[in-house]
């Protein structure tokens, strides 16, 4: 798709609100030797990173992803960037992080079973995903999502991971990408405006409802496992 990665990762890089109140939920988890595949530009990334962590590997497969980690995070020791998949990675690691990349996989049971085996026991697996494939849009397609998530996908145990939380997200989001989606059928990447008002605007308020709501309800999930 034509302006893609770049369109969707840049507009979304400035939704600042949105992200850093998702790593709330996981951010305790994310320490020692950090495998994040799939990091973009970084957006996540530069909202957790911090210089005492022991080493943190970035993977991404888009040329300009990659040289926007590398300019970002040159300053950084403990930080490398690699050009590879989840199944050429020989170490282990203590946490890691599928932050919006799962949906991009085609075989995402596999793709999570290859985490598993490089992941230390103790460790903790990161997932976070678009949820409900109702709402599937001409923006998961233009950006090659293959599906969206429910909350049954996530079982309470997978092979060697015990489920430690899960959490749905963003409940006004969720209205909002419905209403979009009805309203805007031919749109495919959501204006700037858009995404201002959503992050700056509806993500404080959506953080008081989703709480209220115990977190059950939401355009994303968030699911932590543990492995035995």
């Amino acid at each position: 798709m034509k302006n893609y990665p770049e369109t969707a990762t840049e507009r979304f890089d400035n939704a600042n609100f949105h992200i850093r109140y998702c790593l709330s939920f996981i951010k305790k988890y994310i320490k020692g030797d950090i495998l994040e595949i799939g990091a973009g530009c970084g957006s996540f990334t530069r909202n957790y990173i911090k210089t005492d962590f022991k080493n943190i590997t970035l993977t991404e497969l888009d040329k300009k992803n990659i040289q926007d980690l590398n300019r970002k995070f040159k300053n950084f020791k403990n930080v490398k960037v690699l050009n590879t998949t989840i199944n050429k990675i020989e170490n282990e690691y203590d946490s890691i992080l599928y932050l919006h990349v799962l949906e991009h996989i085609k075989d995402d049971q596999d793709e999570i079973r290859e985490a598993t085996k490089r992941l230390k026991k103790g460790g903790h697996l990161l997932i976070m995903v678009p949820a409900h494939q109702k709402i599937y849009s001409n923006l998961d397609r233009a950006v090659g999502h293959y599906r969206r998530y429910e909350r049954e996908f996530f079982k309470e145990e997978l092979t060697n991971l015990k489920r430690v939380r899960i959490f749905s997200l963003d409940i006004i989001g969720y209205l909002l990408y419905f209403l979009n989606k009805i309203f805007f059928k031919e749109e495919i990447f959501p204006s700037s405006l858009k995404i201002f008002i959503w992050d700056k605007i509806c993500t404080p308020l959506t953080a008081i409802i989703d709480r209220l709501t115990n977190y059950n309800y939401g355009k994303c999930i968030i699911a932590i496992y543990k492995k035995n």
